[in-house]
């Protein structure tokens, strides 16, 4: 290894998730990003900002190829995933594999129209697991580990339509949890919160980090402030400016950033 950002023979960089590189991404012959260079640094949150229509959710969602159920869209360079070393993007990855290593909450609470036990078992069936004990046991690690347990564990054959907003999103956060990812990726995941629920999912973002590393789009600077150690900044499709979250907000090395976070565009 070579110093503390040293990398590895196979290529890994211990200190990163992932990463993209020369990451371009095309609707039809529209593109909407351009040669994007992000780090993902390992068990941290790194937020995406920028105004609407910037790439923010574009770039979240070509980590677990989400633009690939549409026809038209093309991706140009590559998303690593460390510590493999192996190019997302590359026709011979699989893409149910991806997303199966690489999980996502949405921006509304999205259940499945099922209990909530089967809402956290669903993706460990796909995966093959049925034995009653080892389910029972990750689903209540995947509800304990999305700070829900206590609050469902009476209700675990109810609807999960009978749980509140915050509650449903801290279930599609569990279910997200339950198959292990190596990288969570969250789209705006308190839009449609109330303060109370948007500070308990915050809450649980920082305690998430310990285990799995976050990718976080948001539209609420103090959030960003708040939950992520690594900021970037984006507009027009194009990286603007990339760094340590405090260091981004405080004093930022670009124009365009701190004329966004002055408030005097976006």
């Amino acid at each position: 290894m070579n110093g503390a950002h040293g990398q590895l023979a196979n290529g890994h960089k211990p200190y990163l998730t992932a990463e993209t590189r020369n990451l371009s991404f095309f609707y039809g012959d529209k593109a909407a990003l351009r040669e994007v260079n992000l780090p993902v640094h390992a068990q941290r949150a790194t937020a995406l900002i920028g105004p609407s229509g910037c790439g923010k959710s574009t770039l979240l969602r070509c980590f677990n190829r989400m633009h690939d159920l549409y026809p038209g869209h093309r991706y140009q360079g590559e998303i690593r995933l460390y510590p493999d070393d192996i190019n997302l993007l590359a026709p011979e990855t699989d893409p149910i594999l991806v997303r199966s290593r690489i999980g996502m909450v949405f921006q509304k609470p999205n259940p499945f129209p099922k209990s909530v036990f089967e809402n956290v078992a669903y993706g460990l069936r796909l995966r093959g697991i049925r034995q009653t004990a080892e389910l029972e046991a990750r689903v209540e690690r995947a509800l304990r580990d999305a700070a829900l347990w206590d609050e469902v564990k009476d209700r675990l054959k109810d609807s999960a339509y009978a749980l509140s907003g915050g509650q449903q999103q801290r279930l599609c956060i569990a279910r997200a949890l339950a198959v292990e990812p190596e990288l969570l990726l969250f789209d705006e995941p308190t839009s449609a919160l109330d303060p109370l629920a948007t500070a308990s999912i915050e809450e649980l973002l920082c305690s998430l980090k310990r285990h799995v590393t976050v990718l976080i789009v948001t539209h609420n600077l103090q959030q960003a402030a708040r939950v992520a150690e690594f900021t970037a900044f984006m507009y027009l499709g194009e990286l603007v400016e990339f760094g340590p979250t405090e260091l981004l907000f405080n004093a930022p090395s670009q124009k365009r950033t701190e004329d966004y976070l002055a408030g005097r565009f976006g």
